[in-house]
């Protein structure tokens, strides 16, 4: 299997009806077009996310969903 790019990953968390934080910040994500879709580094998601995601609450949500991300890639 071909290994997912963070924000690839993310897209299979949407759920526009969700009440999950993750689901949430992963409606969010989709409509930021600047978003580091490429990327599967912790650090520059982080980031950027930091810096630009006035969508995300909380960084513990990242959090959440980057453990997510690393559990369905290995």
């Amino acid at each position: 299997m071909m290994r997912l790019s963070f924000y690839q990953f993310l897209m299979t968390q949407r759920n526009p009806n969700g009440a999950d934080e993750v689901e949430q910040f992963a409606n969010n994500a989709f409509f930021d077009m600047l978003f580091p879709k490429q990327s599967h580094d912790f650090d520059e998601v982080s980031h950027y996310l930091e810096d630009n995601a006035r969508y995300l609450p909380s960084m513990t949500i990242f959090d959440e969903a980057w453990k997510r991300y690393l559990e369905k890639m290995n």
